[in-house]
């Protein structure tokens, strides 16, 4: 009998003990929700809130400075954080918060408004400093589980989960131009939730969580991130020189459309119609002419009558982004061969591209 009691006991405080831990740690009822807790907690530390203060002006011109927050990754023990450019835009001051409460000054280091991404500093020991490891975006594929980690509406660090929708998607950044291969997710993305990291079953950063479709600024399922092979591609240079060095032709263009053709009496369809040529660039140097008058198309007047770019190294030019794009994949210095459409008659110009002023 007493050895009963005794056995009661022991499996009386086994089973408290193991509620009690239970309740401690949590218990996943499925291997994908093993999955989630896995990496929350191993890759939450390493994504921080960024607050950063710009001074606007009141309606008397006073500087009236003004909070905004979003989201970054440690992205080595140096103390970079991966976020995106327009959650630290114009700041006069930046701070990040760690997940341990920890607050810490944060210097700018480096910004590609082209793509959305920036690269800030804190100088906190590396006790404090959870990296994230980066991951290859070039393998990703529609149906894929994605995680999503950030600070939505200032709530501190929140998880959602979703999967790939889509793939190859184009965005414009806020600088005007177009990001190709963007991530869409339906992982829920809100305000707050900008530079955070996206994130595949493995814990690794595949995107930098940027944008949102949405009639009322919060999630409806179509988010968009920036693939982390677009940051691993300029991290050397945001960090080293601050900037990315990018070709630069020295003109502005318009896309050309069948009915705005017309009108012009242009005798092709399709294009990259030269606006404005800078004095002293590339586009200038070669030969290029910019228009001469004005037309106003919808609530926008454009300058018309400049050069046609119908090719570009045998490749046809479609529209403006088709010339940006293709630009974009050279190097300042590189050569390039236009096809161009000047008062009706086509000829062809040979263009040495130079290294674009930087955006800031």
């Amino acid at each position: 009998m007493e050895k009963a009691k005794k056995q009661k006991a022991i499996l009386l405080i086994l089973v408290v003990f193991f509620l009690l831990c239970a309740h401690s740690v949590g218990i996943a009822e499925t291997e994908d929700e093993e999955n989630n807790i896995s990496i929350y907690r191993r890759d939450g530390p390493g994504v921080v809130n960024i607050t950063s203060v710009v001074i606007e002006r009141d309606f008397f011109l006073n500087p009236v400075p003004r909070e905004g927050a979003g989201s970054g990754s440690i992205i080595d023990t140096a103390g970079h954080i991966l976020t995106n450019h327009h959650v630290i835009r114009d700041s006069t001051k930046l701070e990040v918060t760690l997940s341990d409460g920890s607050k810490w000054p944060a210097r700018f280091v480096g910004a590609d408004p082209d793509n959305d991404l920036a690269i800030i500093k804190i100088d906190a020991p590396n006790n404090k400093l959870t990296v994230i490891p980066i991951g290859d975006s070039s393998k990703l594929d529609v149906g894929q589980k994605v995680l999503a980690i950030g600070n939505p509406f200032g709530l501190g660090q929140t998880l959602t989960t979703g999967i790939i929708s889509s793939l190859g998607r184009s965005i414009r950044s806020e600088a005007g131009v177009l990001i190709q291969d963007v991530i869409q997710t339906d992982a829920a993305i809100n305000p707050g939730n900008s530079g955070g990291p996206l994130l595949d079953s493995t814990g690794k950063i595949i995107g930098v969580n940027s944008a949102i479709i949405s009639p009322t600024g919060a999630s409806v399922g179509i988010g968009f991130a920036i693939p982390v092979n677009t940051a691993k591609r300029i991290l050397p240079e945001l960090i080293e020189r601050g900037y990315v060095s990018y070709p630069w032709i020295g003109a502005t263009v318009y896309p050309l459309i069948p009915e705005f053709a017309k009108s012009l009496g242009i005798s092709v369809e399709r294009g990259a119609m030269i606006g404005e040529v800078v004095q002293g660039g590339p586009a200038d140097k070669a030969g290029l002419i910019g228009g001469h008058r004005q037309v106003r198309v919808g609530n926008s007047l454009i300058l018309v009558g400049g050069d046609v770019i119908t090719e570009v190294d045998g490749e046809r030019i479609v529209s403006s982004d088709d010339l940006i794009r293709i630009i974009r994949d050279h190097r300042p210095g590189d050569r390039i061969e236009l096809k161009v459409l000047r008062s009706g008659k086509f000829s062809g110009i040979t263009v040495t591209l130079g290294e674009r002023p930087v955006r800031r």
